[in-house]
């Protein structure tokens, strides 16, 4: 699947996943101190419902539009014409007054996020040999995880310190990371960039049975258990009566899990050579994750979900790296872009609902009867989708193809 015929090259990988973690960092530094900010000047949360809903909407809306840009244009380009762009949009940021331009900004900032995740993810099998493809997925994810660890905590310092305005002058430096390893990273993805009159380019993800059902499974049980993103706020702080302290270690809890989870994950994942299995794989890591929801609903002392929110973290990290094998396995090299951006909207979409649902729902009922029905919610999806998952296993054929007759060889280095 036009992996690299010559050794991985592992200094880009390096580079890819640095940039990552810090665009990461940077992301949530700028989402959490604007937050911060919107909050300590008396807005509701009605307008911090918006600045959410403007970070996460561009993913979900635009993925048709910014995976084919992944595709077609040169993957160099992008990386720097993005980032300077994002760096540019945060210094605005930094010196914008009122909540209506403030959120607009935040959806501009994250239509440049919605190119940079499927441009980096698709470059990054062209880099690494197959077996080498989960140790890298591995890396990436636990450098992001990283970012966003101590994106939160820097973003309490420096607006209890400075403010908001010094923050978001930082989260435009950090965007900075991206026109660096546009840069110097070798590998690049420009066979699409300037397809002849005559190309034709043929895919399409449903006719690809596995990874239509892989995507279609994993944001059903998103969909799922998503609510419990709102509702733990409130049952961690209102039903154990825990501080915000013990609220923010909990996260902290679940992004070092998912780090745990994506590197065991990385090593395994490259000894199992039937993406089948690594589907199967996932949806178990999804149950598990479900699993821990359920039984967190149990708790009576915050610091008992502690070790629950470990497991469901290292679940979460594991599903990441193990579908992102899946799609660089399955989908045809020059329509990567697409496929990773129609993940990611997926799941962004499929978080939404949840979001959506848990709103009216707390006002109705308490909080913990409502985190026992998200982990079950989760699990019921799991087990709608086991049957599909069978089949899809059973049915798996051949290789989608895409046809380009003006592509250069997938993967390959080309000239600075």
């Amino acid at each position: 699947m036009s992996f690299t015929s010559a050794e991985s090259r592992w200094g880009d990988v390096y580079l890819a996943a640095g940039a990552r973690g810090i665009s990461a960092c940077g992301d949530f530094l700028a989402a959490t101190a604007l937050a911060l900010a919107l909050q300590s000047a008396g807005a509701g949360g009605l307008a911090v419902s918006g600045l959410l809903l403007a970070a996460a909407l561009p993913l979900a809306v635009l993925a048709p539009i910014t995976g084919r840009i992944a595709d077609r244009v040169d993957s160099r380009t992008l990386l720097i014409a993005a980032g300077l762009a994002q760096a540019g949009i945060c210094v605005a940021l930094a010196y914008a007054h009122g909540t209506i331009l403030i959120i607009a900004l935040v959806a501009l900032l994250a239509c440049g996020l919605a190119v940079t995740q499927p441009t980096l993810a698709a470059l990054l099998p062209a880099m690494v040999r197959r077996e080498d493809l989960a140790r890298a997925g591995g890396i990436n994810q636990t450098a992001s995880m990283v970012g966003i660890l101590i994106a939160p905590a820097l973003a309490g310092l420096l607006v209890g310190q400075f403010g908001a305005r010094i923050p978001l002058l930082l989260d435009a430096v950090t965007y900075l990371a991206l026109v660096a390893a546009g840069l110097l990273i070798r590998t690049r993805r420009a066979h699409a960039a300037r397809p002849g009159p005559d190309a034709t380019v043929f895919w399409r993800m449903r006719d690809d049975r596995l990874v239509f059902v892989m995507v279609g499974a994993i944001a059903a049980v998103v969909a799922g258990v998503g609510a419990i993103n709102v509702i733990e706020v409130f049952f961690v702080r209102e039903t154990l009566g825990a501080s915000p302290t013990m609220f923010g270690l909990l996260g902290a809890a679940w992004t070092v899990g998912m780090l745990v989870g994506a590197a065991l994950s990385g090593r395994y994942g490259g000894r199992v050579p039937d993406p089948a299995r690594l589907v199967w794989l996932a949806l178990l890591l999804a149950a598990v994750t479900c699993a821990v929801v359920l039984a967190a609903a149990g708790a009576r002392h915050a610091l008992l979900l502690v070790p629950l929110w470990l497991i469901g973290g290292a679940g979460n990290g594991g599903i990441n790296v193990f579908t992102g094998v899946v799609l660089a396995e399955r989908v045809p090299e020059a329509a990567r872009g697409r496929a990773y951006a129609v993940m990611g909207a997926a799941v962004q979409g499929a978080g939404m609902i949840g979001y959506a649902v848990a709103g009216p729902l707390l006002e109705r009922f308490e909080p913990r009867p409502l985190v026992a029905a998200a982990g079950l919610a989760g699990l019921v999806a799991v087990a709608c989708c086991l049957p599909a998952v069978r089949r899809a296993g059973r049915e798996i054929g051949p290789l989608p193809q895409v046809k380009d007759r003006h592509a250069p060889p997938a993967g390959d280095s080309v000239p600075a």
